[in-house]
């Protein structure tokens, strides 16, 4: 049976290492759907029925802006996550993004 597209991106979400991030278009780009970023953070908003559970909470926009924080419950929750994985976040924006950044074209 052939894997959704939002299956295909909790996969790859889960492969996220703890203390690090991606972008939707990253995770985008690594299935080969290279304009598809908001398709990503379509499944992102539906990641919190999938099981096992999705780290949802590691996947941010492009310039490291936590834009999906509402989906969480409450919405500073993101960011909570992302502090006790070691990541400084200000202004709902990941510092030293590069640094974090988790490309899967790259690491997997």
């Amino acid at each position: 049976m052939e894997q959704s597209f939002y299956d295909q991106v909790f996969e790859l979400v889960r492969l996220i290492p703890k203390g690090r991030v991606t972008s939707y278009g990253a995770i985008a780009k690594s299935l080969g759907a290279g304009g598809s970023a908001r398709m990503v953070g379509y499944a992102m908003s539906n990641a919190g029925q999938a099981h096992p559970p999705v780290p949802a909470h590691r996947v941010v926009n492009s310039s490291g802006l936590l834009t999906g924080k509402f989906h969480f419950d409450p919405p500073e929750l993101m960011q909570e996550l992302l502090e006790q994985e070691g990541i400084v976040v200000k202004g709902d924006k990941i510092q030293n993004f590069k640094k974090h950044l988790w490309d899967p074209l790259v690491e997997l």
